[in-house]
């Protein structure tokens, strides 16, 4: 299930839409479960209990410890996991952030 503010669920190809439209995906599983059951292509893999001290991080930190240009406050974001769960989450953490 993904999750994305205003649209709580997305489907795959709804996904793979918003991709095209360089949307940043955050993969919020444990680095094991992507050891296990593989990366989503084009995500970045920050693990739920990292997220909140990375939404908050100097952007050049950010950039060296996720090879990624870390997004603006208004910039589009969509979570993933394994459930659901984690990813809504996710989207209430980065929202008491000011992202929106």
């Amino acid at each position: 299930s993904l999750c994305a503010a205003g649209e709580p669920d997305l489907s795959y190809q709804e996904l793979k839409d918003l991709k095209k439209a360089n949307v940043l995906h955050i993969d919020v599983r444990e680095r094991w479960e992507i050891d296990r059951f593989g990366k989503i292509p084009a995500s970045i893999n920050i693990p739920l209990g990292e997220l909140m001290e990375a939404l908050q991080m100097d952007p050049t930190e950010f950039k060296e410890q996720y090879n990624q240009k870390m997004p603006s406050k208004s910039d589009p974001v969509v979570f993933s996991c394994l459930a659901g769960t984690r990813s809504k989450q996710a989207l209430v953490f980065a929202m008491s952030l000011g992202f929106s």
